[in-house]
């Protein structure tokens, strides 16, 4: 495959690998998303026709080396918070079946140097409360509710 994407056996390829088995629904929900092969398969998850939205932190996701910017041009639904304090967030849930969650900020950074953890859970036992905690905050953060000053 001549894709930018990992293909050993890493921490970052299995994660890839798990995501990229989406074939209806990713609900994504995280505070910090630079990480460009990340971002790589979520667009390419989009063009497949899988369904993606993203909740993400207001002020992350202006910063330099953000996806979120790329994620928006490429027509995925983002919303973020308008509140002080921070989304803080870090999960994903793959066709309403399968959520990734843990303290992995989906960051270069935090890929290659720091000490995450990441847990998977097929569980709908356990897949439910993050399925209704993303619908309350996609709800929460609609742009119609939003106040001016």
């Amino acid at each position: 495959c001549p894709c930018p994407l990992p293909h050993g056996d890493c921490s970052l390829s299995r994660l890839l690998s798990l995501l990229l088995t989406a074939r209806r629904t990713l609900e994504i929900c995280l505070f910090a998303f630079s990480s460009p092969q990340l971002g790589c398969a979520v667009r390419l998850l989009h063009r497949r026709g899988v369904r993606v939205r993203i909740v993400t932190d207001a002020q992350y996701m202006g910063l330099q080396g953000s996806q979120i910017g790329l994620l928006r041009l490429a027509g995925i639904q983002v919303r973020h918070d308008q509140e002080s304090g921070y989304m803080h967030h870090k999960f994903a849930i793959v066709d309403r079946r399968m959520v990734i969650t843990g303290s992995l900020n989906w960051t270069t950074q935090a890929i290659q140097n720091n000490r995450e953890n990441v847990l998977v859970m097929e569980d709908a036992e356990y897949v439910k409360p993050f399925l209704d905690e993303f619908e309350r905050i996609w709800e929460e953060y609609n742009p119609i509710n939003y106040t001016f000053f």
